[in-house]
């Protein structure tokens, strides 16, 4: 929590190219919001992050997935299919921000359920542009639901079981 007592927003970037982090890194620091910004870079570690697993056992789950497609060890896809087939991670949003134009891709990541795909502008200006919109529009405008939606809707159901 900040001083204010907000909770920082939590977004994993799972990109392997050094440039683009810190494009990222930049665009995030000139938020008027309080981000912690996690970094995988490829498929794996994304994973491990999520689930929580070695080093990561205790990192926040993200409240937002900024994922390339074209990853080293497993693919964007594959990890994709993953979080939206996992049923403690498919409530966050991804957002497939990749160089790819390809309309195969476009419809691949959208029938594994990508929550939005974006292209990522050669542009630096208009990369930390794309940035900036893509957090004012899920953390002002998007209303999420909570880090803990899974554990809260299981107690719900409990609950409304023995009602």
């Amino acid at each position: 929590m900040d001083s204010n007592g907000m909770k920082p927003i939590e977004i994993l970037l799972v990109e392997d190219n050094v440039g683009d982090i810190r494009l990222t890194q930049e665009a995030l620091k000139e938020s008027h919001l309080i981000v912690n910004l996690s970094i995988a870079r490829d498929g794996m570690e994304a994973m491990e992050f999520l689930r929580g697993e070695g080093q990561d056992a205790n990192k926040p789950t993200p409240d937002l997935i900024l994922l390339d497609l074209n990853l080293p060890r497993k693919d964007g896809r594959e990890v994709l299919h993953e979080i939206k087939n996992d049923a403690e991670l498919k409530r966050i949003p991804v957002v497939v921000l990749t160089t790819s134009e390809a309309e195969s891709d476009i419809l691949t990541t959208y029938g594994l359920h990508a929550n939005c795909y974006i292209n990522k502008p050669v542009d630096m200006d208009q990369f930390i542009k794309i940035v900036k919109l893509l957090e004012e529009f899920w953390f002002t405008i998007v209303k999420l639901p909570p880090r803990d939606f899974h554990s809260q809707a299981v107690q719900m159901m409990a609950n409304g079981a023995r009602a």
